[in-house]
């Protein structure tokens, strides 16, 4: 089968569609995968075929003062380009046999499906699907029980409301009719830990929860003279990473981790953050991009921001996490994690401070904290999540 996967964000958005697309090249089929330009690197690392879509979601991000409110930001840059999206969706998909969507770029996957006239298949990193059994992951406090389900179709219906005219903008330019209600009905994977979120059982028979969508990379990756050396030079170091958060506090960041993590031996990775690691002190060892499944089991453990594929490495490595919550998802991880008995503090990026820090590091040293991070890990290391989606797209993409 020919395969379209359309998403946009970040690297941890973009990284897991391509490891789902290198798994399904390997199962015979035929992929093209769309995404920001600044995160296919790993696409074309695995060597899956990838086109850019228009737009610069690290500028969007990194811009001064973005973070504080990242969700009105990310929003302009869907709406800015959901036209060029979706011409470009259309052109790339001509003769596919289903389309991947996912991310920002989901409801103009969802259009392009219906121009194409072939199925569409949900591929989410984040629970989306209403449920009573937890609130919306994008909502940044849990409310009470009862109105979980609510918050999810609220959730469901205010980002339709936010991109609906841009969205039936595009479906206009592309000669598609006005679409007046949210997309319901197609099927959802989600590239998610079933050891983290049990499937809920009030989904919808389509909705299935796979497992994490890894990259193959760890085994082929060789690491630098330096890295090798730190990591042989002692105990296992903290690894301290915030992925493609930028445009926060890097100062009062710093400040909290070398307060925090004192003479500590640490990999700090700057990410996109725009951090001066030059200005870290002397057992702090700065690093580039290092394959998670490779890097994290020989950690002590992770202090990040609590993305999607950030906590699911982690939690994979069998190492606990110190999660420093930004916005979005990040929350919600940090809920799982407390759920799960690895986390005992309620963080924020916004506030943060060494004294909060270090508690928090603390208690993921202890002894129960370990332990159930390492039975967490065992359980998702048994799980093959892009095995597991490929069953379902092969039957979704055969309907």
């Amino acid at each position: 089968m020919k395969l379209l996967i359309i998403t946009y964000g970040t690297e941890g958005d973009t990284r897991p569609l391509a490891a789902l697309g290198h798994a399904l090249m390997q199962a015979g089929h035929e992929v093209e995968l769309l995404g920001d330009a600044s995160t296919l690197g790993i696409a074309q690392a695995l060597g899956v075929p990838a086109r850019a879509l228009a737009g610069d979601i690290r500028a969007t991000i990194a811009a001064d003062g973005a973070m504080r409110d990242i969700t009105r930001n990310l929003a302009k840059l869907t709406i800015a380009h959901s036209g060029d999206w979706l011409y470009q969706a259309i052109e790339a998909g001509r003769g596919c046999d289903a389309v991947i969507v996912s991310g920002l770029a989901a409801f103009v996957g969802l259009s392009a499906a219906e121009a194409l006239r072939v199925p569409a298949i949900g591929a989410m990193l984040i629970p989306i699907s209403p449920t009573s059994v937890f609130a919306s992951p994008f909502l940044p406090f849990t409310p009470p029980r009862l109105f979980n389900h609510t918050s999810h179709t609220l959730f469901g219906q205010l980002s339709w409301r936010l991109f609906r005219k841009a969205t039936n903008r595009a479906r206009e330019q592309a000669g598609l009719p006005p679409r007046r209600t949210l997309w319901t009905d197609h099927p959802m994977l989600y590239g998610v830990s079933p050891a983290l979120v049990p499937r809920p059982t009030d989904w919808p028979d389509n909705a299935h929860v796979c497992g994490q969508w890894i990259p193959p990379l760890a085994t082929a990756f060789t690491p630098s003279d330096e890295l090798r050396a730190f990591l042989d030079a002692g105990e296992p170091p903290v690894y301290v990473g915030f992925g493609s958060m930028a445009g926060f506090d890097n100062a009062r960041l710093v400040d909290a981790v070398v307060g925090a993590l004192g003479s500590r031996r640490t990999l700090f990775n700057a990410g996109w953050s725009g951090i001066d690691t030059t200005r870290l002190p002397a057992n702090v060892h700065a690093i580039g991009h290092v394959p998670h499944d490779w890097l994290l089991p020989r950690c002590a453990l992770a202090i990040h921001h609590g993305g999607s594929g950030t906590t699911h490495s982690t939690c994979r490595a069998g190492i606990p996490s110190v999660i420093v919550p930004f916005a979005g998802d990040q929350f919600f991880w940090n809920a799982r994690l407390r759920d799960a008995g690895v986390m005992a503090h309620t963080l924020k990026g916004a506030s943060i401070t060494a004294g909060k820090l270090r508690e928090a590091v603390v208690f993921a040293g202890s002894d129960g904290a370990r332990r159930r991070a390492a039975d967490l890990g065992s359980r998702m290391r048994s799980e093959d999540g892009c095995a597991a989606a490929i069953a379902y797209v092969e039957r979704y993409a055969r309907r």
